[in-house]
């Protein structure tokens, strides 16, 4: 295998799912190869703009899900789905 045909270092990290609610009670739904790191930045003002000044910020879920291609499909499945489905989702995965 030459150095063009070896996979990516971002190909071969674990990704992750993760959902967080904020304190107004929204859910905000991403990915990432490292859910506390993410989590930090999110808390600091650094991640998503959806998520600035809407602190506490509180991790509720978090999964690993394989690779990046994967991670981003179940990201997009879960962001299909109501607050109510989310919510109903999330009491399920905790069982």
């Amino acid at each position: 295998m030459s150095a063009v045909d070896a996979p990516s270092p971002a190909a071969e990290r674990l990704w992750y799912l993760y959902l967080i609610e904020t304190a107004a009670g929204a859910l905000y739904t991403g990915i990432t190869t490292d859910v506390d790191r993410r989590l930090a930045e999110h808390r600091a003002g650094r991640g998503a703009k959806a998520l600035r000044g809407k602190g506490p910020l509180v991790l509720l879920y978090h999964e690993r899900v394989g690779d990046h291609g994967e991670a981003l499909r179940r990201e997009a499945a879960v962001k299909r789905l109501s607050a109510a489905a989310k919510r109903q989702w999330l009491a399920r995965s905790r069982d």
